[in-house]
């Protein structure tokens, strides 16, 4: 039985089970779906993307020589839940592997921001690095006045330039799986929306 192959290597839906009987025997295992219905196999579906992610990333370091060594740290790449969010729960799960780190840094070297786009930014968002300070009732909220850009540029384009690296790892990390992942029948991908389970309900 087999829930996927990448490059053409199996990945045996023993190790799914596995992965899922981990979670189940862990501190979590109260808040996941119950086993069997459609949440219980999008979950599966999720592990299995999160397997053969973790496939991709070991196969990219050893294609690139990337070891791992001197990757920059999670919070340093996922400072945020935003950031989180941004970039895909897959993804960022893969990114507690310090070699999925360095590939990251590998990939993203080159991605940067524009003076215009941080002038866009601040113009769209002038308040949005401004300094807090408390109000009369204790609470700390941006002062009235918008900082100068020169105060911010930094600042902003130091938000962007994270958001355009994000944006191209997810995209790079996409690509390669589109490339060397196989999906099994019942281990399509979670937001498939040709397989059955992926329904939007209220």
């Amino acid at each position: 039985m087999i829930a996927a192959t990448v490059d053409g290597v199996a990945v045996p839906v023993g190790e799914v089970d596995a992965r899922e009987a981990g979670l189940r025997d862990g501190p979590l295992a109260a808040a996941l779906p119950a086993a069997g219905t459609s949440e219980g196999r999008q979950l599966r579906r999720w592990l299995t993307q999160l397997i053969v992610t973790e496939r991709v990333v070991a196969a990219q370091a050893a294609a690139l020589g990337v070891d791992g060594q001197d990757a920059p740290s999670e919070a340093d790449l996922l400072p945020d839940t935003t950031a989180r969010l941004e970039i895909g729960s897959i993804a960022a799960a893969a990114l507690s592997d310090p070699r999925a780190r360095a590939l990251f840094a590998r990939v993203t070297a080159v991605v940067d921001v524009s003076d215009d786009d941080v002038a866009d930014y601040h113009a769209r968002n002038p308040l949005r690095f401004a300094a807090t300070a408390p109000d009369h009732h204790g609470w700390r909220a941006p002062t009235a006045a918008a900082p100068p850009l020169h105060q911010v540029r930094a600042l902003i384009a130091n938000h962007l330039r994270a958001a355009a690296r994000r944006r191209a790892f997810r995209v790079w990390l996409d690509e390669c799986r589109a490339e060397l992942v196989e999906l099994a029948p019942g281990y399509e991908h979670p937001g498939d929306p040709r397989q059955p389970d992926n329904t939007h309900r209220h």
